[in-house]
Formats: C-alpha cells, sequence, structure tokens
C-alpha cells in the first residue's frame, strides 16, 4: 500500500510551498488507495514553537484534506536511539569530537573542495571513542560516507529523471547533536523506516539531501522510498518565495483571511507545477484526484505571479480568478456554512438566517455571488442585503446625487407602499410608471434605487436586489435617502 508523508517543522508560519507539497502527497495518496501521514518534525527545539505548530495545523485544516495518521517526531526517540546504535555498530557512524567551535581544517584541500569531515575524527579507534563517549566528552555523531568504496550515489527520480552525485561531494553528515538529539536526516529517515513510508514528495531543495538520506537508508538494509522532488515556487524577480522576505503571499492562512474558498485555494496550489493533460484549469476535488500523477509534474519552477507594491491587490490573478469560478459555480449547499462564517465574523449573522429566513438567505447569496470574488465580499460589500449599516461607494453616491433623484425615491417608496404584492415585476413596473409620468428615464431611477439600498452602483438586476431587501427596508431605505 502507497504510504506518503507530509513532514513540517513548526519554526514559522505554513507556507504556500509547504501547502503545495501536502496536497500532491494527498491526491497522490487518494488516487492509489494509500494512507497520508502528518509528521511534525519538531526535534529542533530551539527553534520550534506552539504557535508554528498550530499554524501548520490551522493550514491544513482549512484546506479540508484530511491526514490518516499523525506523530510528532520528538516523541519518537526510541526508533531515532536504536537507528543510531544500529549505524555505530555496523560501523558506517562514529563520534567527531571536534570542539563545537573548531574552524573547519582545510589543509591540504584543494582550492574550491567541499569540506568533507574533520582530520583525524574516522580513525579514532572504537574502544577510545567508548571510552571518551563514557567519560562525557561532548561529541557529533557522523554517518562514515564510503568514498573508498563507492564512488557515486544514484537514483531515479519520478519527475526529474535519473540523478547522480559522486560520494567525494558528500560530507560526514551528522546524525545527532552534542545533546543526543537526531538532526533532520536520522530522525527523518529513521521515521520514514519505522512508518513504512513508502514515497517521498517534496521539495527540488531536499535534492542534495536524498543521496545522503539513500545511504542512510542502504545502511539501515531499509527500502529506499520512491522519491519525487518539486519545482520550486518563485517570485515575480526569480527570487525563491520566503517567510521573511514575501509575508502574507507566502503563508496559507493569509488567503483563508482574505476570503478565499479552501478548495479554490487547493485548485490554485495545484496548478503551480502540474497541469491536466486536457489544460482545464476549474477542477473540483473529484477531478484532481482523478487526474492527477506524478508524471504530470513539471520539472520548470512555477511563479507566483502576486503584486508587492499593492497591499489591496496582493494575491496572484490567477488565484483570484479560480477563487471567482469556484464562488460562482459551486453548489449553493456548499457554499452557504462558508458565506455563514464570514457574516458571523462580521458580525452581521443573524440566527433567522438559518431558520424561518433560511429561504431568503440561501436565495440571497445565490443572487449576489455571481459579483464577488471572496468570501469577504459577502460581508464587506453585500453588508446591506444581511444588515442595516452599509458603506455607499463614490460611484453609487453620483447616482443617487443626480438631479431629482432623491425626489423620485420619495415617491417611489409611496407608491410601493401601495401595492398589493413586492415582487420582481411589480417593482419594475412601478419604477416605469413613475419613470413615464415624470417624463425621466427609468434608468435615472434604478441607479438611483440601487444605490440608495445596496451602496453600490453596480450588482445584480436592480429588481431583484428590490425584492432581497424586502418591501419594508425598501420603503425606509427609500425614504431616508429622499430627505
Amino acid at each position: 500500500m502507497v504510504r506518503v508523508r507530509f513532514a513540517p517543522s513548526p519554526t514559522g508560519f505554513l507556507h504556500i510551498g509547504g501547502a503545495r507539497t501536502y496536497i500532491f502527497n494527498w491526491l497522490y495518496a487518494r488516487q492509489q488507495g494509500g494512507t497520508v501521514v502528518l509528521r511534525i518534525d519538531d526535534t529542533d527545539l530551539e527553534r520550534n514553537t506552539e504557535a508554528s505548530r498550530q499554524s501548520i495545523f490551522d493550514g491544513l485544516g482549512w484546506l479540508d484534506l484530511p491526514w490518516d495518521e499523525l506523530y510528532s517526531q520528538s516523541e519518537r526517540a526510541a526508533p531515532h536511539r536504536e537507528a543510531a546504535r544500529a549505524l555505530v555498530a555496523k560501523g558506517v557512524a562514529y563520534r567527531d569530537f571536534t570542539p563545537a567551535d573548531a574552524e573547519p581544517d582545510r589543509a591540504g584541500a584543494r582550492a574550491g573542495a567541499p569540506w568533507l569531515f574533520h582530520p583525524g575524527q574516522r580513525e579514532i579507534p572504537q574502544a577510545e571513542s567508548d571510552r571518551r563517549a563514557a567519560a562525557g566528552e561532548p561529541f557529533v555523531l557522523r554517518f562514515y560516507v564510503p568514498r573508498g568504496t563507492r564512488s557515486e550515489v544514484l537514483f531515479d527520480d519520478a519527475v526529474y529523471g535519473p540523478q547522480c552525485r559522486s560520494t567525494g561531494d558528500i560530507e560526514d553528515f551528522a546524525l545527532a547533536r552534542s545533546d543526543g538529539t537526531p538532526t533532520y536526516h536520522l530522525g527523518s529517515c529513521a521515521d520514514d523506516v519505522d512508518l513504512r513510508i513508502t514515497h517521498i514528495i517534496r521539495g527540488q531543495d531536499h535534492l542534495a539531501n536524498t543521496f545522503k538520506h539513500l545511504l542512510l537508508f542502504e545502511a539501515l538494509t531499509a527500502t529506499a522510498p520512491q522519491f519525487a522532488h518539486l519545482p520550486l515556487l518563485l517570485a515575480p524577480d526569480g527570487a525563491k518565495l520566503s517567510k521573511r522576505r514575501h509575508g502574507q503571499v507566502v503563508s496559507v492562512t493569509a488567503y483563508r483571511d482574505a476570503g478565499f474558498l479552501p478548495h479554490a485555494f487547493v485548485n490554485f496550489l495545484c496548478l503551480l507545477g502540474w497541469s491536466p493533460k486536457d489544460n482545464r484549469e476549474v477542477l473540483r476535488r473529484d477531478e484532481m484526484i482523478a487526474l492527477f500523477s506524478l508524471q504530470g509534474i513539471n520539472r520548470n519552477n512555477a511563479v507566483v505571479a502576486y503584486h508587492e507594491n499593492e497591499p489591496e491587490n496582493w494575491a496572484d490573478p490567477k488565484a483570484q480568478w479560480l477563487n471567482t469560478q469556484h464562488l460562482r459555480g459551486m453548489p449553493l449547499e456548499e457554499l452557504l456554512p462558508h458565506v455563514e462564517r464570514d457574516l458571523d465574523a462580521a458580525g452581521l449573522w443573524q440566527a433567522r438566517f438559518g431558520q424561518e429566513r433560511r429561504e431568503w438567505f440561501a436565495k440571497t447569496v445565490d443572487l449576489i455571488r455571481t459579483r464577488y470574488a471572496t468570501l469577504r465580499d459577502f460581508s464587506r460589500l453585500g453588508a446591506a442585503y444581511f444588515g442595516e449599516m452599509f458603506h455607499v461607494e463614490q460611484t453609487a453616491a453620483e447616482r443617487l446625487n443626480q438631479p431629482g433623484a432623491r425626489a423620485l425615491l420619495g415617491e417611489l417608496a409611496e407608491r410601493l407602499e401601495r401595492t398589493e404584492e413586492f415582487t420582481e415585476q411589480s417593482v419594475e413596473r412601478e419604477v416605469r410608471a413613475l419613470a413615464g409620468e415624470r417624463g425621466v428615464k427609468a434608468g435615472v431611477i434604478i441607479n438611483a434605487g440601487r444605490a440608495a439600498l445596496s451602496g453600490q452602483s453596480v450588482g445584480p438586476s436592480a429588481f431583484a436586489v428590490f425584492a432581497a431587501i424586502g418591501r419594508e427596508r425598501v420603503i425606509r431605505r427609500l425614504r431616508a435617502s429622499a430627505c
């Protein structure tokens, strides 16, 4: 059975690159009927924070792609210790007693050659090493890279194809720190073996680590997983997207807070480095599962086209477009809970919207969603439908202040109060009749009415807006605007 893992470190908020890695792992596992393991790699005690850990759960929880098994690396000391003991016993790991503040000794090294090991440490007899360790002398446990007996490390990457690296370019990497805690290399590989991981799908920036990990899997007499490395996410200037420099652009929860739909955002991230063969872009979750393949992942890095100098328009245009498409096209019953949460956060939700006014709420959301791009628009642009306090945009105010427009709204209020029915059709009849009697274009009344009722200059059919607002509120707002 396919078993994949996503192993983030809790040292900052969940990066969109990490989220994309999780999505690709999730899609592959679901397509193959496999298992998704979430493993928090929290052995870096100095940098780990509880806030970062929670950010990972918050971000992945929002994506709504549930994992099957959850582990924390800090709670898995036993397999790490056992792996370290096994490596020492096999003679493929050794203790390096070089003081932590010592400079690497490059004497005799050829110009430009990489640092490989501290001279004299690999040759320390085992008995002497054991004695010094027992005496409390600090040491780092290192892997004994077999340069004398092996010239290269090879593997076939599912994305980038055959990969090769000379053992002469691989340093004796650390396995355990002086305090005994495992490094990333040992902890990761020991857990991959113990958790029976079959496929490792991760960023291209880990490609260099893979050669070290293959040596470790071999030393642990374990079958190496299949590797698939993903192209990087870049800024428009070609720089790698970083948390420090690019801020909210790379934070998953920033998109959540900006009103993006989780499945629309998953759709966007999925297309950063992968595409279906039929070139479709708007994809449902079930379609992504059916179409996804490791072979479909591109080798070229993907660019996130954000607007660094436009704080109000910082998201990639493709992300915004996809969100709009999903917002307009998703089943209404799936959209309603998202809108409810947005209105509740803005203080606009009323319990009756989910009870006796449920039908009205659903019809209103369906009416206005065709004009919106994010969930935040329901509370920001649609406040007039769900509450009494709303902003009147400048263009709408200009239409409201056309000569004679306010007086006409006052007259319209009187006419609508007297009508037996209050529907789109009856409102239209009254508007056109009033316009004819006063010798003005109906558009003057329609545009002013839309502005008075919704604060917007554009939107759904103006008569549909009247019906959605309702007779009582319409009459009250028209009269208030006529003053």
